[in-house]
């Protein structure tokens, strides 16, 4: 484990025995042993045998309180028993017709309601459903190219696989990113057509667009990245890509796979800017695969068959949408949503009281029921912010937590952590405690020494 305290090391190499042996295992039969490249951690990740509320249980028996729920998809927390009751019914009645089922109509109709949307087409995973949003804005501009913003995450197909996660020594100008390809594979031509803005920097933006004027179909971005951690946008950038996207006349996405979950009518609700398109995903089914493009009526009109392409066999799912309409209408409702920000609330507030006691230099950001911790730095408003983050501070952070029974959040210090629904004052008091005593054991290692000043 790369710069984690021998110690903690050790306590998980003894606690995780059996995960080590099915990594082992899988690891001849799958590349890394895992089917997401995302869920491989060094030495070896966890496999869970079990969920339920707010907890989950490895294969070695060990019992953690969960606050990375799926990568934020699971606000409904895990086994909800309210959706586990409906789809014991659903799975009776069939898991695939090869035709529309009754369903779709009530969920368009709850979703379209409650996200401000013109129109819905179902697809599966959020890949497809990004993959579909920049080809239909494509379609309804008759242009190539799309930007997208350094550090953002929108799925791993070619068009937007390019500036995810780039080094300091490739990534170039802070104000004018290289277009660095996260993978090999996606051909030159691709990049090409795949320009690369500075996340909270407009007029940066704004100076990238009007060199690609009358080429740019789409500006497509999270209203909060979640892939470096959680970065919120500053005052007046949201607006102010609204009346870029206006002005050029192409589309604005809202990429709210994650974000859709984390408010009740998602980030464009939030923050009161309204895209033309809006992917939608993850918390929305309750742990079912779901996914959404939604928006405008004259965009989404582009589909047609013969013309625009969207398909899948597996799009609306009978039990995925029925999971979603059972999810959204009676699970993730207003008053759920309340009781959860409040939580987050005071977790993010304990973070920053205990970080102060502690004199561990670190910064928390949060809104309502999701959050992060950086180690190391001051707020992080884009990637390059965040690449100046401790790394090996926040690595002896989760694995001395998981050592002690809490899971803080996602997998890796570019995640955060996620309240769902059936989180209690228990389940963020424990959390509390054990961070306490983690940051004993980073004062311990030394990596962090001095007090950030709260912002």
């Amino acid at each position: 484990m790369v710069n984690v305290p021998e110690e903690e090391a050790r306590v998980y190499a003894e606690r995780t025995k059996l995960s080590r042996r099915l990594f082992e295992g899988n690891s001849k039969l799958t590349p890394f042993g895992v089917h997401s490249n995302y869920r491989f951690v060094d030495p070896y990740p966890l496999y869970v045998s079990r969920a339920r509320g707010d907890r989950l249980w490895d294969v070695d028996g060990n019992e953690y309180l969960d606050f990375n729920m799926g990568f934020g998809v699971l606000m409904s927390g895990h086994a909800h028993p309210t959706l586990v009751s409906a789809m014991r019914d659903a799975i009776g009645e069939g898991t695939i017709y090869g035709f529309e089922c009754e369903d779709t109509y009530t969920l368009g109709g709850i979703l379209t309601k409650r996200f401000g949307l013109d129109m819905v087409r179902f697809s599966t995973t959020g890949l497809e459903a990004t993959h579909h949003a920049v080809r239909i804005a494509r379609a309804h501009t008759s242009r190539k190219k799309v930007l997208k913003f350094e550090g953002c995450y929108h799925g791993s197909h070619d068009t937007l696989l390019v500036s995810i996660k780039p080094t300091a020594d490739k990534a170039g100008d802070p104000r004018r990113p290289n277009r660095v390809p996260a993978s090999q594979g996606v051909p030159q031509e691709v990049v090409d057509n795949t320009l690369v803005a500075p996340f909270n920097d407009l007029e940066a933006t704004e100076r990238i667009v009007e060199e690609n004027s009358g080429d740019l179909a789409a500006v497509i971005l999270e209203p909060i990245p979640m892939n470096m951690g959680f970065v919120p946008p500053k005052k007046g950038f949201l607006e102010g890509l609204r009346k870029l996207c206006d002005k050029e006349g192409c589309v604005l996405i809202f990429d709210e796979v994650k974000t859709s979950g984390k408010f009740y009518s998602g980030a464009a609700g939030y923050f009161g800017v309204k895209p033309d398109l809006m992917v939608l995903g993850k918390a929305i089914a309750g742990g079912y695969p779901l996914s959404v493009v939604g928006g405008k009526r004259e965009v989404m009109e582009t589909i047609v068959p013969g013309k625009v392409s969207h398909a899948g066999t597996f799009n609306s799912n009978p039990l995925s949408v029925r999971a979603g309409v059972v999810t959204m209408s009676q699970i993730l409702t207003e008053q759920a949503y309340s009781e959860a920000y409040r939580l987050g609330d005071e977790l993010a507030a304990g973070y920053r009281d205990s970080l102060a006691d502690r004199r561990i230099n670190a910064y928390v950001e949060w809104i309502g029921l999701s959050g992060a911790v950086f180690f190391g730095g001051k707020r992080v408003e884009n990637w390059r912010d965040f690449l100046k983050c401790d790394v090996g501070a926040w690595w002896t952070y989760y694995i001395a937590m998981l050592n002690r029974g809490v899971i803080p959040g996602g997998t890796g210090p570019d995640e955060q952590w996620t309240i769902s629904v059936q989180h209690t004052e228990d389940s963020v008091k424990k959390h509390l405690e054990v961070l306490d005593q983690v940051l004993v054991k980073l004062r311990e290692s030394k990596l962090t020494m001095d007090l950030v000043e709260a912002i």
